[in-house]
């Protein structure tokens, strides 16, 4: 049950890394926003989250950092229901 979430995690991971290496070299294909958000939305949050903290990579891009804490926000919830606690109150 967890393989799937950490198989994308250290996936978003990589490609973070390897966009962040292409970006410095200027040289080769960048890695296109939509891949790494689609890379999270499928269960890489962590990953994400991650190569930002790591690499200081996409930390002031907007709107790549909005969408992502709403990808994020939107797994919080939908984690929540799953759990059986839905909303507060």
């Amino acid at each position: 049950m967890l393989l799937w979430p950490c198989a994308l995690s250290l996936l978003t991971l990589f490609l973070f890394a390897l966009d962040k290496t292409r970006a410095a070299r200027r040289s080769g294909r960048r890695i296109p926003e939509r891949t790494l958000l689609l890379c999270a939305a499928l269960g890489g949050t962590p990953g994400a989250y991650a190569g930002r903290w790591l690499l200081r990579h996409k930390t002031r891009k907007q709107p790549f950092v909005a969408r992502l804490h709403l990808i994020a926000a939107g797994q919080a919830v939908l984690l929540a229901v799953a759990l059986g606690r839905g909303w507060p109150g």
